[in-house]
Protein backbone atom coordinates (compact mmCIF):
# COMPACT_ATOMS: atom_id res chain seq x y z
CA UNK A 1 0.00 0.00 0.00
CA UNK A 2 1.40 3.65 -1.00
CA UNK A 3 2.33 5.43 2.30
CA UNK A 4 1.46 8.71 0.85
CA UNK A 5 -1.81 7.88 -0.58
CA UNK A 6 -4.29 11.32 -0.55
CA UNK A 7 -7.35 10.75 0.95
CA UNK A 8 -10.24 11.22 -1.99
CA UNK A 9 -11.30 15.30 -2.28
CA UNK A 10 -14.64 16.48 -1.52
CA UNK A 11 -16.43 18.07 -4.67
CA UNK A 12 -15.74 21.11 -5.28
CA UNK A 13 -12.29 21.15 -3.84
CA UNK A 14 -10.31 20.03 -6.40
CA UNK A 15 -8.88 23.32 -7.69
CA UNK A 16 -7.14 23.73 -4.12
CA UNK A 17 -3.50 22.96 -3.63
CA UNK A 18 -2.83 19.15 -1.76
CA UNK A 19 1.06 18.24 -1.22
CA UNK A 20 2.86 15.66 1.21
CA UNK A 21 3.80 17.38 4.49
CA UNK A 22 7.35 15.74 4.87
CA UNK A 23 7.67 16.83 8.46
CA UNK A 24 4.33 15.63 9.23
CA UNK A 25 4.47 12.50 7.14
CA UNK A 26 0.72 13.37 5.91
CA UNK A 27 -1.26 15.06 3.40
CA UNK A 28 -1.94 18.72 3.45
CA UNK A 29 -4.09 21.15 1.48
CA UNK A 30 -2.68 24.92 0.95
CA UNK A 31 -5.19 27.83 0.76
CA UNK A 32 -4.96 30.85 -0.49
CA UNK A 33 -7.22 34.23 0.32
CA UNK A 34 -10.38 33.70 -1.35
CA UNK A 35 -10.34 29.30 -0.84
CA UNK A 36 -12.06 27.58 1.02
CA UNK A 37 -11.28 23.77 1.85
CA UNK A 38 -13.55 21.23 3.69
CA UNK A 39 -11.91 17.45 4.92
CA UNK A 40 -13.68 14.46 6.40
CA UNK A 41 -10.25 12.63 6.40
CA UNK A 42 -7.09 12.85 8.22
CA UNK A 43 -5.21 15.86 6.87
CA UNK A 44 -3.21 19.40 7.18
CA UNK A 45 -5.18 22.46 6.03
CA UNK A 46 -2.56 25.38 5.95
CA UNK A 47 -2.71 28.97 5.04
CA UNK A 48 -0.49 31.79 6.33
CA UNK A 49 -2.33 35.03 7.26
CA UNK A 50 -1.72 39.04 7.57
CA UNK A 51 -4.52 40.78 7.74
CA UNK A 52 -6.62 38.24 6.03
CA UNK A 53 -9.10 36.42 8.83
CA UNK A 54 -9.03 32.26 8.78
CA UNK A 55 -12.03 30.57 10.32
CA UNK A 56 -11.51 26.85 11.33
CA UNK A 57 -14.84 24.83 11.98
CA UNK A 58 -15.51 21.52 12.58
CA UNK A 59 -18.02 18.95 13.70
CA UNK A 60 -16.58 17.57 16.51
CA UNK A 61 -18.39 14.52 17.04
CA UNK A 62 -17.93 13.25 13.20
CA UNK A 63 -14.47 14.85 12.59
CA UNK A 64 -15.56 16.36 9.66
CA UNK A 65 -14.03 20.10 9.34
CA UNK A 66 -12.96 23.11 7.28
CA UNK A 67 -10.70 26.40 6.77
CA UNK A 68 -11.37 29.79 5.01
CA UNK A 69 -9.41 32.26 4.30
CA UNK A 70 -11.31 35.82 3.67
CA UNK A 71 -9.73 39.14 2.95
CA UNK A 72 -12.59 41.96 3.47
CA UNK A 73 -15.48 41.56 5.58
CA UNK A 74 -18.57 42.08 4.14
CA UNK A 75 -20.40 42.00 0.43
CA UNK A 76 -23.36 42.82 0.49
CA UNK A 77 -24.65 45.05 -3.11
CA UNK A 78 -26.40 42.79 -5.38
CA UNK A 79 -26.33 39.54 -3.10
CA UNK A 80 -29.56 38.95 -3.53
CA UNK A 81 -29.44 38.32 -6.93
CA UNK A 82 -26.94 35.85 -6.75
CA UNK A 83 -27.13 31.79 -5.43
CA UNK A 84 -24.44 30.72 -2.57
CA UNK A 85 -21.07 31.18 -4.17
CA UNK A 86 -19.01 28.01 -5.57
CA UNK A 87 -15.84 27.44 -4.11
CA UNK A 88 -14.16 29.25 -6.89
CA UNK A 89 -16.56 32.37 -6.80
CA UNK A 90 -14.57 36.00 -6.37
CA UNK A 91 -17.27 36.34 -3.12
CA UNK A 92 -15.19 33.93 -1.32
CA UNK A 93 -12.61 36.55 -0.17
CA UNK A 94 -15.59 38.19 1.84
CA UNK A 95 -16.22 37.43 4.87
CA UNK A 96 -19.75 36.63 4.67
CA UNK A 97 -19.84 34.64 2.11
CA UNK A 98 -16.99 32.36 3.36
CA UNK A 99 -18.31 31.67 6.34
CA UNK A 100 -21.65 30.68 5.11
CA UNK A 101 -20.05 28.44 2.58
CA UNK A 102 -17.99 26.70 5.32
CA UNK A 103 -20.40 26.50 7.43
CA UNK A 104 -23.17 25.27 4.94
CA UNK A 105 -20.54 22.44 3.71
CA UNK A 106 -19.74 20.88 6.70
CA UNK A 107 -23.53 20.89 7.22
CA UNK A 108 -24.19 19.29 4.35
CA UNK A 109 -21.22 16.43 4.87
CA UNK A 110 -23.35 15.64 8.01
CA UNK A 111 -22.18 18.44 10.64
CA UNK A 112 -25.15 19.78 12.82
CA UNK A 113 -24.76 23.85 13.33
CA UNK A 114 -25.26 22.87 17.14
CA UNK A 115 -21.95 21.07 17.31
CA UNK A 116 -19.81 23.10 15.82
CA UNK A 117 -16.79 24.68 17.62
CA UNK A 118 -14.62 27.17 16.04
CA UNK A 119 -11.28 28.78 16.24
CA UNK A 120 -10.61 31.94 14.74
CA UNK A 121 -7.21 33.26 13.47
CA UNK A 122 -5.31 36.34 11.74
CA UNK A 123 -6.53 40.09 11.07
CA UNK A 124 -2.68 41.41 11.94
CA UNK A 125 -1.82 44.75 11.07
CA UNK A 126 0.81 44.19 8.28
CA UNK A 127 -1.38 46.88 5.64
CA UNK A 128 -0.32 49.86 7.52
CA UNK A 129 2.34 51.43 5.50
CA UNK A 130 0.41 50.56 2.13
CA UNK A 131 -2.79 51.70 3.46
CA UNK A 132 -4.48 53.95 6.12
CA UNK A 133 -7.26 50.96 6.58
CA UNK A 134 -6.87 48.97 9.45
CA UNK A 135 -8.08 45.77 7.32
CA UNK A 136 -7.36 43.53 10.20
CA UNK A 137 -9.23 44.92 12.96
CA UNK A 138 -12.42 44.95 10.28
CA UNK A 139 -11.97 41.79 9.82
CA UNK A 140 -11.45 41.13 13.48
CA UNK A 141 -14.88 43.10 14.45
CA UNK A 142 -16.83 40.91 11.52
CA UNK A 143 -15.96 37.17 12.34
CA UNK A 144 -16.41 38.37 16.20
CA UNK A 145 -19.71 39.54 15.35
CA UNK A 146 -20.73 36.51 13.32
CA UNK A 147 -19.97 34.19 15.12
CA UNK A 148 -21.78 36.54 17.95
CA UNK A 149 -25.09 36.66 16.13
CA UNK A 150 -25.17 32.99 15.39
CA UNK A 151 -24.33 31.89 18.83
CA UNK A 152 -21.39 29.40 17.31
CA UNK A 153 -18.81 28.71 20.40
CA UNK A 154 -15.29 29.97 20.06
CA UNK A 155 -13.08 27.46 21.83
CA UNK A 156 -9.55 29.21 20.50
CA UNK A 157 -9.00 32.65 19.00
CA UNK A 158 -5.32 34.56 17.98
CA UNK A 159 -6.21 37.73 16.13
CA UNK A 160 -4.57 41.23 15.89
CA UNK A 161 -1.11 42.37 16.94
CA UNK A 162 1.45 43.08 13.97
CA UNK A 163 2.77 39.90 12.94
CA UNK A 164 1.80 37.19 9.99
CA UNK A 165 0.95 34.07 11.14
CA UNK A 166 1.14 30.88 9.65
CA UNK A 167 -1.48 28.60 10.30
CA UNK A 168 -1.91 24.42 10.47
CA UNK A 169 -5.17 23.17 11.40
CA UNK A 170 -6.52 19.52 11.65
CA UNK A 171 -9.86 19.32 11.48
CA UNK A 172 -10.41 15.38 12.36
CA UNK A 173 -8.54 16.20 15.69
CA UNK A 174 -9.34 20.17 15.88
CA UNK A 175 -5.70 20.64 16.83
CA UNK A 176 -4.04 23.94 15.18
CA UNK A 177 -0.31 24.38 15.00
CA UNK A 178 0.56 28.06 14.99
CA UNK A 179 3.70 30.40 14.20
CA UNK A 180 4.22 33.87 14.15
CA UNK A 181 6.37 35.16 11.43
CA UNK A 182 8.75 37.95 11.15
CA UNK A 183 7.67 40.60 9.25
CA UNK A 184 10.44 43.18 9.23
CA UNK A 185 12.48 40.56 7.23
CA UNK A 186 10.35 39.04 4.58
CA UNK A 187 7.28 41.31 3.56
CA UNK A 188 6.58 39.01 0.82
CA UNK A 189 2.51 38.74 2.74
CA UNK A 190 2.20 42.62 3.04
CA UNK A 191 3.08 42.76 -1.10
CA UNK A 192 0.94 40.06 -1.63
CA UNK A 193 -2.07 41.49 0.27
CA UNK A 194 -2.16 44.60 -1.19
CA UNK A 195 -2.27 42.71 -4.54
CA UNK A 196 -4.72 41.40 -4.05
CA UNK A 197 -6.85 44.25 -2.21
CA UNK A 198 -6.22 46.20 -5.81
CA UNK A 199 -7.45 43.04 -7.85
CA UNK A 200 -10.57 42.93 -6.02
CA UNK A 201 -11.31 46.60 -6.64
CA UNK A 202 -11.51 45.55 -10.10
CA UNK A 203 -13.18 42.16 -10.03
CA UNK A 204 -16.77 41.70 -11.37
CA UNK A 205 -19.94 42.75 -10.57
CA UNK A 206 -21.34 40.14 -7.67
CA UNK A 207 -22.17 36.78 -9.19
CA UNK A 208 -19.27 36.94 -11.87
CA UNK A 209 -16.86 34.00 -11.75
CA UNK A 210 -13.18 34.60 -11.80
CA UNK A 211 -10.24 32.26 -10.97
CA UNK A 212 -7.22 33.32 -9.00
Amino acid sequence: MNAKLFPPVIAGFEHVNRYWDRRMDMPAAKILPGECYVSAHGEIIGTVLGSCVAACVRDAKIGVGGMNHFMLPVQSSDSHKVNRPSVVNAELCYGNWAMEYLINTIIKLGGRRDRLEVKVFGGGRVLSSMTNIDVGRRNIEFVLDYLDRDCLKIVAKDLGGESPRKVLYFPDTGAVKLKRLRTMQNDTIQKREKAYLDKMSKKPKSGDVELF
